[in-house]
């Protein structure tokens, strides 16, 4: 299919499982109330390791015969949710060129846990072949399409760590714009195990106590787990069909520094963020509001201060929410679970808070929100996502109702 110019994308539907809410409602109660999911680990045994917490989803249920892992599952109950909420005919997509993109991190590397377990205590021979074929990350997006009972559509998983879920959203609006497909289900899913776990822990890097970004008394990431899909398509089809609009997705921008593992570097944050918002258009001074990467380490929230200072100008930052305070770090599933807070703030006029914030820090002076959603009228929101190895991403969405001339 040509390429079809300045072809209009819009967010029609969109499906959220996370440890404050599943759902429309529950999730927008959660980040209405500033609610802060993290509690003791369940998921395995913690001995051996000093501290600790999860955001763990407390109502998904684990299948344990299922052909699918808990991230995957996830994943495809979102979808499922967001096809609903856009209300789809699914034999309508059944007839239509659609897209697939499921970013993440670890997959279902909970099942990998479980396996090498099993090696350690058995060995090879006693390995569940159930397990070890629900462990390919390959296979979360064929879960939606089975969920749903798609064929005949591109299927994708982007394993850009936490930046995943916008490469996903990205991959979505880019394959709609360019005339190859007539829709995207597109985000983020992951679930918490014991490998990054561990990971975290050996690097320093696990908060003591709770998640609490641009704190000066924060002390690192505290993990979560969830799921967040969008259903993205051409504007010209959803008011065609009178489909509710929650957004347009005016574009983003993808970069990798390549610098180091772990170190962001913020020239290169700043210029991801800079060229999101000259790729959809918009001046700094239009942004109302930023969903910042915000995980509470202390190296991320000083730069990812500084490079807002850089994108918008010292003392012109807008408020700046940091939604892992709450649901905890969802990895693949971060910038994904933004993407929707963004669209609920936006549809109910609030500013989600930064929860458990206690003292400023003078390295980080950006309005976080602190501990209390604000009311206010965002119109023009920033997604902002980083990912281990540089890989950085930024989302620009509007609210659909404020037509402007672009």
């Amino acid at each position: 299919m040509g390429t079809v110019p300045e072809r209009r994308v819009v967010v029609t539907g969109f499906g959220v499982i996370s440890a404050i809410g599943s759902g429309r409602e529950g999730f927008l109660a959660g980040l209405r109330a500033g609610r802060d999911g993290a509690g003791p680990v369940t998921a395995f045994d913690t001995e051996g390791f000093a501290h600790g917490l999860s955001c763990e989803v407390p109502d998904f249920a684990d299948d344990e015969r299922s052909e699918y892992g808990r991230a995957t599952r996830m994943a495809a109950a979102a979808a499922g949710m967001a096809v609903r909420d856009a209300g789809l005919d699914l034999e309508r997509l059944r007839g239509a060129s659609g897209v697939i993109a499921i970013g993440t991190t670890d997959g279902d590397a909970r099942d990998l846990d479980d396996l090498a377990a099993v090696e350690v205590a058995k060995g090879l021979a006693d390995l569940d072949p159930l397990l070890a074929g629900r462990a390919r990350f390959s296979r979360m997006p064929v879960a939606v399409a089975d969920e749903l009972g798609l064929e005949d559509v591109e299927l994708i998983t982007l394993p850009d760590v936490c930046a995943a879920g916008t490469y996903a959203i990205g991959y979505g609006l880019d394959a709609i714009r360019s005339g190859d497909a007539d829709y995207a289900l597109c985000g983020g899913a992951d679930a918490f195990c014991r490998r990054t776990f561990a990971t975290f822990y050996r690097m320093g890097a696990l908060s003591r106590d709770v998640c609490r970004p641009f704190d000066v008394d924060r002390t690192g990431v505290v993990f979560g787990e969830g799921a967040a899909v969008l259903v993205l398509e051409p504007l010209d089809t959803a008011l065609a069909r009178g489909a509710v609009i929650h957004a347009e997705v005016l574009d983003h921008n993808l970069n990798c520094d390549a610098f180091h593992p772990t170190r962001p570097v913020g020239e290169s944050v700043a210029a991801c963020m800079s060229g999101a918002l000259v790729n959809a258009r918009v001046a700094p001074g239009e942004v109302d509001l930023v969903f910042a990467h915000g995980t509470g380490t202390p190296t991320n929230d000083s730069m990812e201060s500084a490079a807002l200072a850089e994108v918008f100008g010292s003392g012109a930052v807008p408020p700046v929410s940091a939604i892992k305070s709450m649901i905890g770090h969802t990895m693949g599933a971060a910038s994904a679970h933004s993407c929707v807070a963004a669209l609920l703030a936006m549809e109910h006029g609030f500013l989600p808070p930064t929860a458990n914030h206690r003292t400023p820090d003078p390295e980080c002076p950006v309005d976080c929100v602190p501990n209390a959603a604000r009311e206010g009228e965002p119109r023009t929101v920033l997604v902002n996502a980083l990912g281990f190895g540089g890989s950085n991403a930024a989302v620009v969405l509007r609210r659909y109702r404020d037509e402007v001339v672009r």
